[in-house]
């Protein structure tokens, strides 16, 4: 008998945030496949007798690359098992889940495809950042920072999202900033334009600096950001200064 396997979304990092199917997901999996950024807690709700796969992928450094985890994938259901893939924030946003869906699809394993919740919008939410609102913003775009190797460092429509989206969203971007930042201005990007970068949102740790698009690379660089951190570019940063919640409650917990 074929098992079946969940492609289910993590969330952005606190681990209250995964949703009620995606739980009980991971606690009737026989084998969980997790990656890097998943919140290792999430593991608290698998049972004692479940298989842990790690398959992070981190620069230098490796879990299993990606035709493993395929591979991984089919040959646990194949054995009759339930099996998750356990990926952070959306399966379908910059993780791949598409690729591994068509993979089972192709191999004629059953698959459910269990949402998350994205950092895109989580982490400036916890940072008090609406990324849209009525007087500010009424489209948002989510854009990876780096693309495949083969298409080079100008693959984005910079015209595009620099004229026609109010708030960008762009995930793991810190270590590419300057093409950003120089890309937005060059196609049109008012360079006072507010910034916001949110590391490690919405966990405890969760760091948040804010500057003009101008000198947002400089102040990554000075206040040593590092990755995971979510570069939120436009207008509603301005919001953060009234509704900045979660800055709010952790002062009081201190």
């Amino acid at each position: 008998m074929i098992g079946k396997v969940y492609l289910v979304g993590a969330g952005p990092g606190d681990p209250k945030l995964i949703t009620v199917y995606g739980a009980e997901c991971i606690q009737k999996a026989d084998v969980i496949a997790y990656d890097r950024l998943v919140n290792k807690e999430l593991l608290n709700y698998a049972k004692e007798t479940a298989q842990l796969v790690y398959c992070g992928k981190e620069p230098g450094k490796h879990g299993l690359i990606q035709d493993e985890i395929h591979e991984l994938l089919v040959n646990e259901a194949t054995k009759g098992k339930v099996v998750v893939r356990l990926k952070g924030g959306d399966p379908f946003v910059f993780g791949r889940g598409a690729e591994e869906a068509a993979i089972l699809r192709e191999a004629n394993i059953p698959y459910e495809v269990v949402p998350g919740i994205t950092a895109g919008i989580a982490a400036p939410a916890y940072a008090g950042i609406p990324v849209t609102h009525r007087d500010y913003a009424t489209s948002f775009a989510i854009v990876t920072g780096h693309g495949r190797a083969e298409k080079g460092n100008d693959f984005l429509h910079w015209e595009a999202l620099a004229n026609g989206i109010d708030t960008l969203a762009f995930y793991m971007s810190v270590g590419n900033i300057g093409h950003i930042t120089k890309q937005l201005i060059m196609h049109g990007r008012d360079p006072n334009t507010p910034v916001a970068v949110i590391e490690r949102g919405t966990t405890e740790n969760q760091r948040t600096i804010t500057s003009s698009l101008a000198n947002i690379a400089e102040k990554i660089r000075q206040e040593v950001i590092v990755n995971p951190a979510l570069i939120v570019v436009g207008e509603v940063v301005n919001v953060r200064e009234k509704i900045a919640w979660f800055d709010q409650m952790e002062e009081s917990v201190r």
